[in-house]
Order: C-alpha cells, then sequence, then structure tokens
C-alpha cells in the first residue's frame, strides 16, 4: 500500500494557509474583471462553436442530373405575334430542334405586357402547303382591292369576309395570286355579291396599307383572315375577333374550304354567321391572335455544351419583312436547373448569405429597340453557366442550382432579327461543404481561456501588488 504521505508529495496544487494569504482591494477589483474577461470570452468561443462554418473549392462537375441541363423561361415580345413565334435550340454537335411546341406555352399580349385572353395554340402545321401546279398568266381579278378606307365598311356588310393580306415581294404571296384570284372569280359567280351577298374574297396590300396591317396584326405573308360579320360585338379591344386559314392554296382546297363556310350560315338570314361545323374547315383555320405581341414560356431541355437558345418568327409559308420586325423583349424568368422553392433559397442564404444572387440574373430586365437603333437589329445575350452545390457536415445536398454572368449587345443582319441567347457551360462546379466543429476543440479552448485570463490576471495583480508596497515604502521614508 502507497502510503498517505508519499501521495501528498505528487500534489501539484499545495496549498497555502489561509493565514499566510492576504486579501486585498486591487486583487478584489481583478478578480471580478478577469470573472467578466472569461464569460465574454467563453460566449464568444461557444457562438463561434454553434454557428455554422463552410468551404469552398472548385471541382469538375459531376451533376446528378446527366448529360442535359434544363432551361426555364418566361419572356414577353411586345411586338411578335403568337402566330409566327418559335423557340429554336441549337449546339455545336449538331443538334438543331426548330419550333418546339410541346413544353412550350404561347399568349397573346398587348404593348403594356397585358395578357388579351386565353393560351394561343398553333394546331398541327402540314408538312407543305400545296399550291396550283400551273399558273395560268392570264388570270382575272376576282378579289375586291380593300384599304383603310373601305375595310370596315365589307367586313361589315357581308356574313363572311376572306381577306388575303400579302406583299408583291414576298413570293409565297406570288405563287398564291393565281389560286386566291380563280377562287375568288368562282365564288363571285356563285354567290354574286350584289344578288346573294353571303361570302367575299378580298386582298389587302400591306406595303400601301401599313397602317391597316398593323391594326390586324399582320407579321407573315400571305397572311388568309376569316372575318364574320358581327364578331366585333364579342371582342374587348375594339376589333373584329376572326381567325387565320393555314390550309392549302390551292384552287381546290381554297374553293372547297369557302363553300364549307357558306354551308355553314344560315338559308334565309344573312345577318350573323354561325360557328362552322365542319371538320375540314376546322382543321384548316384557327382563331388568329387577339393582339401583336406574345409572351413565351416554358422549358427545353439542352446537351451541357456550348449552344443557342433562339426565338424568331418562323414559318415554312410565309415571308417576313426583317425590317419591319423588332424582337425587343422583356425576360420575366430565365433560370437553368432544377427549380429552387424561395423557402429552400432563404434557408441556404441564412447559411451563406451571397448564395442565389446571380440565378436570375436577368429577370426583370427590358430590352427595347426604340428604332433609334435602325432595322434589322438582332439582340444577343452572352450567358455563362456555373454550377454550385451547397453540401451539409453529413454529406446531404442542401440545395443545387446554375449561376450565371450575362452580357447583352445588339447586332444588325440582312437575316430576321431575333432574340438569341448564347449558352456557355463551365466543366467545372462550386462545391460549399459545411465544416465540422469538434466539441474537443471546443473544451480545449475554454480550458485555454480559463487559464489564460487566470495567469494573465494573476500577474497582474503581482505587479499591482508589488507596486503599491514600493509607493507605501517610499511615503514611509523606508529604503530598500
Amino acid at each position: 500500500m502507497i502510503s498517505a504521505t508519499k501521495l501528498k508529495s505528487v500534489d501539484f496544487y499545495r496549498k497555502i494557509p489561509r493565514d499566510l494569504t492576504e486579501a486585498s482591494l486591487s486583487g478584489a477589483g481583478l478578480s471580478i474583471v478577469a470573472a467578466l474577461v472569461m464569460m465574454f470570452l467563453f460566449g464568444m468561443e461557444l457562438s463561434s462553436y454553434m454557428s455554422v462554418s463552410t468551404s469552398t473549392s472548385v471541382i469538375v462537375d459531376k451533376s446528378s442530373d446527366g448529360d442535359y441541363l434544363r432551361i426555364d423561361f418566361n419572356i414577353s415580345f411586345p411586338a411578335l405575334s403568337c402566330e409566327f413565334a418559335s423557340v429554336d435550340v441549337s449546339d455545336v454537335l449538331g443538334t438543331n430542334r426548330l419550333n418546339i411546341t410541346k413544353t412550350v406555352r404561347k399568349f397573346s399580349i398587348d404593348s403594356n405586357l397585358r395578357p388579351t385572353g386565353a393560351e394561343f395554340h398553333s394546331g398541327t402545321v402540314a408538312n407543305a402547303v400545296k399550291h396550283d401546279d400551273e399558273v395560268d398568266e392570264e388570270s382575272v381579278e376576282g378579289s375586291f382591292s380593300l384599304t383603310t378606307h373601305n375595310f370596315d365598311k365589307y367586313v361589315h356588310q357581308f356574313p363572311v369576309t376572306i381577306v388575303n393580306f400579302y406583299a408583291p415581294w414576298c413570293s409565297w404571296c406570288q405563287r398564291l395570286k393565281p389560286s386566291w384570284e380563280k377562287t375568288a372569280k368562282i365564288m363571285k359567280e356563285r354567290y354574286d355579291p350584289e344578288m346573294d351577298g353571303r361570302i367575299i374574297l378580298a386582298k389587302v396590300d400591306c406595303t400601301q396599307e401599313g397602317d391597316l396591317c398593323r391594326r390586324n396584326h399582320i407579321q407573315g405573308y400571305p397572311s388568309i383572315r376569316i372575318f364574320r360579320k358581327g364578331s366585333d360585338l364579342r371582342s374587348e379591344h375594339g376589333h373584329h375577333e376572326h381567325e387565320s386559314y393555314y390550309g392549302d392554296r390551292d384552287t381546290e382546297s381554297l374553293v372547297k374550304f369557302m363553300e364549307d363556310l357558306v354551308t355553314s350560315l344560315p338559308t334565309e338570314s344573312q345577318k350573323l354567321a354561325l360557328e362552322d361545323k365542319s371538320n375540314a374547315a376546322d382543321n384548316a383555320k384557327r382563331p388568329a391572335p387577339s393582339a401583336g405581341g406574345c409572351r413565351v414560356e416554358g422549358y427545353v431541355r439542352v446537351k451541357k455544351v456550348p449552344g443557342n437558345l433562339i426565338i424568331s418568327a418562323r414559318s415554312d409559308a410565309h415571308s417576313f419583312d426583317a425590317s419591319q420586325m423588332n424582337m425587343s423583349h422583356v425576360i420575366n424568368n430565365l433560370s437553368f436547373g432544377k427549380k429552387v422553392t424561395p423557402r429552400a433559397m432563404s434557408d441556404v442564404k441564412l447559411l451563406i448569405p451571397y448564395i442565389g444572387s446571380s440565378h436570375d440574373r436577368l429577370n426583370g430586365r427590358s430590352f427595347i429597340n426604340t428604332r433609334d437603333l435602325g432595322a434589322n437589329v438582332t439582340i444577343e445575350h452572352y450567358i455563362q453557366i456555373v454550377k454550385t452545390e451547397v453540401v451539409t457536415r453529413k454529406g446531404y445536398k442542401l440545395i443545387e442550382e446554375y449561376e450565371y454572368t450575362a452580357h447583352s449587345s445588339v447586332a444588325h443582319s440582312l437575316d430576321i432579327p431575333v432574340a438569341k441567347f448564347h449558352l456557355e457551360l463551365s466543366p467545372m462546379q462550386v462545391l460549399i461543404t459545411e465544416n465540422q466543429r469538434s466539441f474537443s476543440h471546443f473544451i480545449t479552448n475554454v480550458c485555454a481561456i480559463i487559464g489564460g485570463v487566470f495567469t494573465v490576471a494573476g500577474i497582474l495583480d503581482s505587479i499591482l501588488h508589488n507596486t503599491i508596497r514600493m509607493v507605501k515604502k517610499i511615503e514611509l521614508g523606508k529604503n530598500f
């Protein structure tokens, strides 16, 4: 057995009898200050232990969403008709997808970006529009020429007025002209406007009647519109609600379509037109845009390689006047990758305040061509995209988002103006990891605080005590 005396010999904390100690006011004051300092430093250390720290690293992109990137967009075009608005995607690997419709929705909007009706449906478009093979060079003018002055008169006078809005320079209009005039002549002979008056075919030269064509939202040539007498009573915008013809343009198809429209009219009264019940006619016509603008929204999936997202006017059977196309737009939303809920983003911002500031950089931005830049203006956006992941201390993926930088410019082109988004994805990604603080490290720091403050306070107390003693000795006149 080890004796108590031997055990006492290894005591690191030998005690001084209380009778040999002396308390002082300076020591009491220093003790209080030391205790307060210990409490303050302990609180700081506890706050540091409870707070979350992160480390940022750049690694090769190892996305869980594969080789494709989702692009969500909502863009308003005040001067692009939904009738021809097209979303196209291309990339450096040769991918070229034109007029994507499956995941894209279009809504007609006015010049103030307000929607003017329900979703605009483009419908099924034939691969090739049929025209007359043989052209009669001596074709007789059978349709009526309308101008701004007599347009409303004819539209209000006849139950059905079919108008061909054309431009003389348009090749599609030139191919349509013989069959259109021949059809107009046939319908005039069958349904004399003065004797019968149920239907009339007319035409408008948009190079001469620009205001009239803009009033009816004509952007592609030729545009065949169907006006029904009395339909303006259902319009909320002061114009006629009308339909567009998208069927074949040969004489036989046109005559059959016109006959179907006449058949749908009542025989006793010619004042109001009823809706067309013919399946053939329904396939060839659809409601025309109710306004001259379009809001394009939806999403597309693209390969993670440099490419382009292009929104433009496109048609396989119409011509466009590039000098009159205005691709001004307002970006309501443009984001990449999986959608991040506002709640998830706010939670992450508490952890990392600077994250999420660039995942919607272009939202709310307007790019308007006020014609000061001239005609044929393409608006381009150069976008560089980087993926960012935030991982918790347990390896759980807290958020996965794509942030981007954007630089916009305008360019003049001889082709039809477009809104083009050049996309360049970085092969690297930013990984933000939450660091875990060790509890043993926290305890070690607490002990260091207590011991350090106690030791420093003891040294200060000794210096202060000896200084006071020296001052007293000097005052008493004693020698050292």
